[in-house]
């Protein structure tokens, strides 16, 4: 009879086609691209030119600090107040360019050009991505389609904006939420990392009314290490309680207890 050996099993990493990885990122870059105009018109109604509106989208390119900015604007807020809300709302990019620095390892020369497409959606898909390969392909469609269909309706969302008429009906402001709550909705797999996202949502709403434009974001950051310390706090509960069980089942560890409970009185 002969000998039968087994076959040894090989687990390869997961990889998913490049069309497919463009398909999601060109659905991205299409869907949240379109809300430019919204910008565009609110950029218009507030006062701005159509030179300023323009110059937003192409040196910032962060969708929420451009609209923090023109909202406080409108508002009939000091410029320098307004300013500084887009700007604290915009930190959040620093910390997705951490996390991507290492993922996407890009050349140091390319560095200073990907840092631009840093947002809220090229992170998402980028991050969605079971390969390093397949994270700079969504990195570089979404990013690539997001800044030009961007720009483009920024521009003619400017020269329309009376013809366009009021933002909120059309609901265009909020596609880029909504289309990353859909991305990062999919990632949340544990139960710490729901606990998180749910404690983040209600820190960014609750001391959104009280806080300026921009702070309610960072403060919702601090929804990580909060559930982090009480999860912390209860696997350490746990492990006392388990030792203290084990120990009243011996003399000197119950005659510890009892003393223990003496002091406390």
């Amino acid at each position: 009879m002969a000998e039968q050996t087994a076959t040894p099993v090989i687990r390869e990493s997961p990889v998913k086609a490049d069309s497919a990885v463009v398909r999601d990122a060109l659905g991205v870059g299409i869907a949240v691209g379109l809300s430019g105009f919204a910008f565009g018109v609110t950029a218009a109604g507030s006062g701005l030119t159509l030179l300023q509106t323009c110059a937003l989208s192409l040196l910032v390119f962060t969708g929420a600090s451009q609209f923090a900015l023109v909202g406080a604007l409108a508002a009939g807020g000091n410029p320098f107040t307004a300013a500084a809300g887009a700007f604290f709302l915009g930190t959040r990019n620093a910390f997705y360019g951490l996390r991507l620095s290492t993922l996407l390892a890009l050349p140091r020369a390319v560095r200073p050009f990907a840092a631009q497409w840093v947002i809220d959606e090229t992170t998402a898909v980028a991050l969605a991505q079971p390969t390093r390969r397949a994270a700079r392909i969504g990195f570089t469609v979404t990013g690539l389609t997001l800044y030009v269909l961007w720009n483009v309706t920024t521009l003619l969302g400017a020269l329309g904006a009376e013809a366009i008429g009021d933002t909120e009906a059309w609901g265009l402001d909020a596609a880029g939420p909504a289309v990353f709550l859909a991305l990062l909705a999919p990632m949340l797999r544990t139960a710490t990392e729901r606990y998180t996202a749910g404690l983040a949502v209600v820190l960014g709403l609750g001391l959104m009314p009280v806080l300026p434009a921009g702070v309610p974001v960072l403060a919702a950051a601090l929804a990580a290490p909060a559930v982090l310390w009480l999860r912390g706090r209860r696997m350490a509960g746990g492990t006392d309680g388990s030792g203290a069980s084990n120990g009243s089942s011996g003399a000197g560890s119950s005659g510890l207890s009892e003393k223990e409970k003496e002091e406390e009185r």
